[in-house]
């Protein structure tokens, strides 16, 4: 009896869900640009820098790679690749360091801030937080928005239900931007994940490292800005 044999592209396709069409990078481009707004609102001495450093860096990366890369394809250019990474590195190094000195100020000069100057910084790390986890939630998995559209694309780093449960949405679908920042969303707020389950290393260190992030800023600064408050 002839043995049938199945490729490896038709196998991860059954178990993992088709590639889906390329994505547009504007969402996430949206997202940066949000972030960086955001930054606006904290105070300079919870800025890494001045508060305008962030938003022109970022506008060096994205305005080049937005033009000459509006999708993202397989087989994308390393160097646009590396110029992704760097714009949510970014962020993600500013927003640490404005927690730091947020919890710094708190700790040991908690007098030279009031109630709702920490309300609203903590409010904006915090929206911040889910930002940019989300765009790497989104950059990381099956190696990478680029790398998800080739058949031979890497196992997933999310296991999302509609992958559990094909019967239950279209033919076809695969996880958008939208689906990783509910993912970053849903985390930051349970302090675990809900519904998306992460399957390897990288996934499960950067969930935990979000939820600590977030358990910070809720548990000590907002509930310090709330206290001061009442």
């Amino acid at each position: 009896m002839r043995r049938e044999t199945i490729s490896r592209a038709t196998l991860k396709k059954q178990q993992w869900g088709v590639a889906g069409p390329s994505e547009s990078r504007l969402p996430a481009t949206i997202a940066v640009l949000l972030a960086t707004t955001l930054n606006f609102v904290l105070p300079g001495k919870f800025t890494l820098g001045p508060n305008w450093l962030m938003p022109v860096l970022e506008l060096v990366i994205l305005i080049p790679l937005t033009l000459t890369a509006p999708r993202r394809l397989p087989h994308e250019n390393r160097m646009q690749q590396w110029m992704a990474v760097a714009s949510i590195a970014i962020v993600n190094i500013a927003n640490f360091a404005s927690l730091y000195l947020l919890i710094w100020t708190l700790l040991f000069n908690g007098k030279s801030v009031d109630g709702k100057q920490l309300l609203y910084s903590s409010v904006a790390i915090w929206a911040t937080n889910i930002i940019v986890f989300g765009l790497w939630y989104w950059e990381i998995d099956r190696g990478g928005p680029d790398d998800r559209l080739r058949d031979d694309h890497e196992a997933p780093d999310f296991l999302f239900p509609q992958m559990t449960a094909p019967g239950c949405t279209y033919d076809g679908w695969a996880p958008r931007f939208i689906d990783y920042l509910y993912v970053a969303f849903t985390n930051a707020t349970a302090f675990s994940p809900t519904d998306t389950m992460p399957l390897t290393p990288m996934a499960k260190v950067l969930m935990m490292l979000q939820s600590l992030c977030s358990l910070a800023t809720i548990a000590i600064v907002a509930s310090r800005a709330i206290n001061i408050l009442s």
